[in-house]
């Protein structure tokens, strides 16, 4: 593999090996070191990744590894731990990915005015009914109703926007 094709297979996955990097070791330089690594890895198998049929979960396996052999180095205890309870690594970047939509998805709903934050809360993640809602409020139905569509369409306007940013 020459190095073009390397670029643009494994750079656009810099990101997200960086989040999941940092989501273990909690740590920015030794992410950055981690991540670094795991591109320095990759580099010397670029012949053996031609054939690989999914190169970014190869890419996130080396970056695991690397991230408990750190992980060993700081605090041998902590290897048990991982050893015995890890998830399979798909599961695990698709749960640090959930995370990551979760926390961005949450400082949208704090950019909202106040009473939308307020309406949502009830609405979606308590799962109340618009006349729980109303009692609650103070607010009419058809009003609620405007504040819900309202609120939904700016997250998922502010959402898309972030995902296609990450995505870059």
């Amino acid at each position: 593999m020459d190095a073009e094709n390397f670029k643009k297979i494994f750079l656009p996955y810099h990101v997200k090996l960086y989040r999941i990097a940092y989501r273990f070791l909690e740590n920015q330089a030794d992410a950055e070191d981690v991540v670094q690594e795991t591109y320095i890895k990759l580099w010397q198998k670029r012949d053996e990744l031609e054939s690989l049929i999914n190169p970014e979960s190869f890419a996130v396996t080396l970056l695991k590894n690397s991230c408990l052999d750190v992980l060993k180095k700081i605090k041998p205890e902590i290897s048990r731990i991982y050893d015995a309870d890890i998830p399979a690594m798909d599961s695990l970047s698709v749960q640090v990915e959930n995370r990551d939509k979760l926390e961005h998805i949450q400082l949208i709903m704090n950019q909202l005015p106040v009473q939308h934050q307020q309406i949502i809360q009830l609405k979606i993640w308590d799962n109340l009914p618009d006349e729980e809602i109303e009692k609650r409020t103070g607010l009419k139905k058809g009003h609620i109703k405007v504040i819900v569509s309202r609120a939904r369409k700016t997250i998922k306007e502010l959402y898309q926007k972030w995902e296609k940013d990450e995505n870059r």
